[in-house]
């Protein structure tokens, strides 16, 4: 699909889910790149997991705001408020947005279903809805390689089958994928959705499987590892998502007619995966090496006394793989930030965050 160029300089830009992971480095990289314009930060800040990682990420931002040419606002809310979604933009008018504001995380969707239709769901209309009666340029969002779910060929492609979700949180986000759609060919809103693959780095979400898998380390508890290490993660270092998503920021899909006089869905979707899947024994390895080197484990720390290999959570899968081709061909980026590189900046950062 053919792309109209967006200006983000001077423009006024809307980051849902930050200061989150992925939300805060993204904004970081907006209030030191752009010129000029207007940033505003939009999270709830909820206790999902430790809000002081929230409060840490928020703290770079506003440091980074002072030395940038770029105005910051931070607003504390839910995207779940229509009202305040709606306010955020009659009084600001944001040229594009970037929707990342979600309840993450597959495991916690199956004994926590309401907070996913809440923020997933319900959250992700109201912001179509206002894309719709205060028009964007562009609305990128994040999807996720969970809607994959089963799917036994490999790498992953945007063309394949995703019917068959194994999580509430992947059939939120193939939700979404499908509400843009219908957005897009309805009130011709330019949208694209960006399918993440386990995304990791500094001061990351507490959840996810490295960071969890440091705390039990240095407390000395043990680490589970699934499908008996039979697993492969299309690992994908933050930096090169943030270097993913500005590039999208300034391509929308462009706006056409069709025969029947209407809008054709200015609509795309792209997978972002480092490309190169890693066995999660590997990941461990390397993760307990770079954990020994930057003085987080000692050196005589006993790995296989505090692994232990286990069988496949509800929800989880085997492999995950991307097929980033289109995202190549269209944008000419691919992932370049290999394990050893993003674990070892995420074990000095641990060191420094915690001591």
């Amino acid at each position: 699909m053919d792309k109209q160029h967006v200006e983000l300089n001077g423009r006024t830009i809307l980051v849902t889910g930050s200061p989150g992971f992925i939300g805060a480095n993204l904004v970081l990289r907006l209030l030191g790149a752009l010129s000029g314009g207007t940033v505003i930060s939009l999270d709830n800040m909820n206790d999902y997991y430790d809000p002081a990682l929230k409060e840490y990420r928020l703290g770079l931002i506003e440091e980074a705001a002072k030395a940038s040419a770029v105005r910051h606002i931070f607003v504390r809310g839910s995207i779940a408020d229509k009202a305040l979604v709606f306010d955020l933009f009659e009084r600001y008018r944001p040229a594009v947005v970037v929707n990342l504001a979600a309840q993450a995380g597959v495991r916690y969707s199956i004994d926590h279903p309401d907070v996913y239709i809440e923020s997933n769901l319900i959250g992700f209309y109201n912001i179509l809805e206002a894309c719709r009666h205060y028009p964007v340029d562009h609305l990128v969002y994040a999807s996720s390689s969970s809607v994959y779910g089963g799917n036994k060929k490999v790498p992953f492609s945007t063309d394949d089958k995703v019917d068959n979700p194994v999580s509430l949180y992947a059939a939120t986000k193939k939700s979404n994928e499908l509400l843009a759609h219908s957005y897009a060919k309805l009130y011709d809103i330019p949208s694209t959705g960006l399918r993440f693959f386990t995304v990791y780095g500094p001061a990351g979400r507490p959840d996810m499987f490295y960071f969890s898998a440091t705390n039990r380390l240095k407390k000395g508890e043990t680490i589970s590892i699934f499908n008996y290490g039979n697993c492969k993660r299309d690992f994908t270092y933050v930096d090169d998502i943030v270097e993913g998503i500005v590039r999208v920021m300034q391509g929308a899909p462009a706006r056409a007619t069709g025969e029947d006089g209407l809008p054709i869905p200015p609509y795309q979707v792209y997978n972002i995966g480092g490309g190169t899947p890693e066995n999660l024994l590997d990941y461990v390895s390397t993760l307990q090496e770079e954990l020994v080197r930057a003085g987080v484990l000692p050196a005589d720390y006993d790995f296989e006394a505090h692994r232990r290999l286990v069988g496949m959570q509800p929800g989880d899968v085997p492999v995950t793989y991307a097929d980033s081709a289109a995202l190549e061909r269209d944008y000419g980026f691919k992932p370049s930030i290999g394990i050893r590189e993003g674990l070892r900046r995420f074990a000095e950062w641990y060191k420094a965050y915690y001591g």
